[in-house]
């Protein structure tokens, strides 16, 4: 039985994450180590977990897992001394149906998993009325576990012992106060937080958040709190794959991808071949499949329409082998795509797909499709789960719909997919949403 927390927040944009890798990184340096998780449908932060602990972060997700797919996936905790698992969004914010275990809210996860919950509050701009914000979320559902509060962005302290007397009145913990520090704050972009890879002062950021965190957060008094999870740890997780030697494309612009399908990918036996398209690499000639998963290729939609190998052994590949794209990399498998200055850049024309990032538009939310077609893994008439978020708008789709798609409200989604078939019995699919699991 391995100890866990989850570290959620009221809501987005209060510190959570730069919170939880300061965590991370303070522990590892103190030789503990941690197990992360994140809660929810997010594909960037896990990178960062990853950075921070020196351990692989997974997602997990109670609208699109069921238990016992969290169960397996509680298998990489495996040798760890912590779990240390961090929310999206705000704690009790999920859809409004049930899915496979849940909600997705983080506060599900919680009290799933049995983690106590340590609410990182936003204090700017209040001082003792911050007690009552977590006063609600401490007692609004009184079968989640929770252990207490980081305070967040102090402004000196006075501020500080006033927000300290009226968590002592509510009788709420305070594990720790942080001061305003804009030197570990991570930069944004377009669709959230920059990638890891893509962040040249990582390592400088997490050496800082690390003693930042420690300085002002009572870490053994966190251990203390820390809970043994009830779920049954089972064998590692073992997902379809889309091929046994499959072509993964992997760079800036490709990198959207759950680490649990690439995990359960080799647990199935699978061999994973990156290439780079934005390094002109096309996919390897052994491969029986490939994967382009999402990331941002509207921001280099010039280098890749000029990546003339690879838009050349791309094609080459789809004439008889399978190719499957996600969100950016469905774009990309399309005829062009427009980028936020209407410049219209050619792409590999392996489906019909014409897309438009000029004008934005939000897409998000969790979907349920059924397969009218097979796609590399699932068969037709499958059903799958998984999440979109993009800003980008389809202009022309010519190809066969590949899914019939509803949101977790069961309206139905317009972006159904696209199948093409190729002349020596390749095809080529793609989807705009992620896929993170089967449907039961």
């Amino acid at each position: 039985m391995i100890r866990g927390l989850l570290i959620s927040a009221p809501a987005s944009g209060t510190g959570k994450t730069t919170v939880t890798l300061g965590l991370l990184a303070a522990l590892r340096a103190q030789g503990i180590s941690v197990q992360p998780y994140k809660s929810g449908p997010d594909y960037i932060d896990p990178a960062f977990h990853t950075a921070a602990s020196g351990r692989a972060s997974f997602n997990l997700d109670s609208w699109a897992m069921p238990k016992d797919t969290l169960g397996n996936m509680l298998a990489h905790a495996a040798g760890a001394d912590l779990i240390l698992a961090e929310g999206s969004m705000g704690l009790f914010d999920g859809v409004a149906t049930v899915g496979e275990t849940g909600s997705g809210a983080s506060a599900d996860m919680a009290t799933l998993m049995g983690w106590p919950v340590v609410l990182v509050i936003d204090v700017s701009g209040q001082a003792q009325s911050a007690a009552a914000v977590a006063l609600g979320f401490a007692k609004l559902r009184p079968e989640m576990p929770f252990a207490g509060v980081i305070l967040n962005r102090i402004a000196s302290p006075r501020h500080e012992a006033l927000v300290r007397a009226g968590m002592e009145a509510a009788g709420i913990r305070v594990f720790g106060a942080l001061p305003r520090n804009p030197e570990i704050t991570l930069p944004e972009r377009h669709l959230g937080l920059i990638q890891a890879e893509e962040n040249p002062v990582l390592e400088t950021i997490l050496q800082r958040a690390a003693a930042f965190v420690a300085a002002h957060v009572d870490i053994p008094a966190l251990l203390l709190a820390a809970k043994a999870t009830e779920v049954t740890i089972a064998e590692p997780l073992r997902l379809p794959p889309p091929g046994m030697r499959i072509a993964l494309a992997r760079d800036a612009a490709f990198s959207f991808i759950y680490p649990h399908l690439l995990e359960g990918w080799r647990q199935a036996g699978a061999t994973i071949l990156p290439f780079s398209p934005l390094g002109n690499e096309g996919p390897d000639d052994s491969a029986d499949c490939c994967w382009l998963p999402g990331g941002y290729p509207e921001l280099h939609a010039g280098k890749i329409a000029g990546a003339s190998v690879f838009l050349q052994k791309i094609k080459r590949f789809a004439e008889s082998r399978p190719v499957h794209g996600e969100c950016g990399g469905y774009m990309a498998m399309g005829a062009a795509l427009i980028d936020k200055d209407g410049v219209r850049h050619e792409m590999a024309g392996l489906l019909g797909l014409v897309t438009s990032y000029e004008k934005r538009k939000m897409h998000l939310g969790y979907r349920i499709a059924k397969l009218a077609h097979a796609m590399p893994g699932h068969a037709s008439g499958s059903g799958l789960r998984g999440h979109e978020f993009h800003y980008s708008t389809i202009l022309d789709q010519p190809d066969a719909p590949l899914a019939e798609v509803h949101d977790a409200n069961g309206a139905t989604v317009p972006e159904t997919g696209s199948l093409r078939r190729h002349a020596q019995g390749g095809i080529a699919t793609g989807t705009y949403f992620h896929l993170i699991g089967r449907a039961t």
